[in-house]
């Protein structure tokens, strides 16, 4: 494994046009019942396309928190945070809410599919959101299930299918909207060993075909998935490091 080395960046500048993550000084505190917790402390990172990195780091090293403000579901107390090329670190909450659905796939370890649903409609969702006509949502869901392997289980509802197919439908409602990034959060904490290998070798493929995806996980077998590991510590980074192949 390598450091890995950034260009450097200040502020008033625009990140250069492949780093589609930029964060810089960025930094979160929480009023915890009148105690300041100070969750990130200045955290410079810059991801490039097509980048797979995961970021890792003990309970209450702020890797949860990063995600947060990466996945546009939190706002930084100082710093700067740009996605794609867009100062996203002070829109407003609407445009925060935009940017989300348009930039940013999420998948959770919960899967957070809707129980009566059936995995079309599911991965249907962004697209409904996003105001897409009904034979165009469809024609993407059903490309999306295809695309994780998920073509023979459209019409399936959640209960009807095993853990590591809810997790690939999931996927795939992420994938819909073709988002800039992919984050994903402890994705396999809910599965087996041996289903967990099988969703990171998704993980694994959709990279090779181009996708940046960002996994924050605390387990070491599966960061090392990744082609790069983040480690935070205290609400810095604590080392950066290019895994070797």
């Amino acid at each position: 494994m390598t450091a890995t080395q950034t260009m450097s960046f200040h502020t008033g500048d625009t990140p250069l046009p492949d780093i589609v993550i930029l964060t810089h000084n960025l930094a979160r505190e929480y009023d915890m019942g009148g105690e300041i917790v100070r969750a990130l402390r200045g955290v410079d990172i810059q991801i490039r396309k097509n980048e797979f990195v995961a970021v890792m780091g003990p309970s209450g090293s702020g890797k949860s928190t990063l995600m947060n403000l990466i996945g546009c579901l939190d706002t930084p107390n100082a710093g700067e945070y740009w996605l794609n090329g867009q100062k996203v670190s002070d829109l407003s909450d609407d445009e925060l809410a935009r940017i989300r659905n348009k930039e940013i796939g999420f998948v959770f370890q919960t899967f957070n599919l809707l129980p009566r649903a059936d995995a079309l409609h599911n991965v249907e969702l962004p697209l409904i959101y996003a105001g897409l006509g009904a034979a165009e949502r469809k024609r993407r869901a059903a490309g999306a299930l295809e695309k994780v392997g998920l073509g023979d289980r459209m019409d399936h509802r959640p209960n009807e299918l095993s853990g590591g197919q809810r997790q690939r439908v999931a996927i795939a409602r992420a994938l819909v909207n073709e988002p800039s990034i992919l984050l994903a959060d402890e994705p396999t904490g809910n599965l087996d060993s041996a289903t967990g290998n099988e969703i990171m070798g998704l993980f694994q493929e959709l990279h090779d075909t181009g996708q940046t995806i960002v996994l924050v996980t605390h387990e070491h077998d599966i960061a090392a998935h990744a082609r790069r590991q983040i480690h935070l510590l205290d609400g810095k980074i604590e080392r950066d490091e290019r895994m070797e192949r």
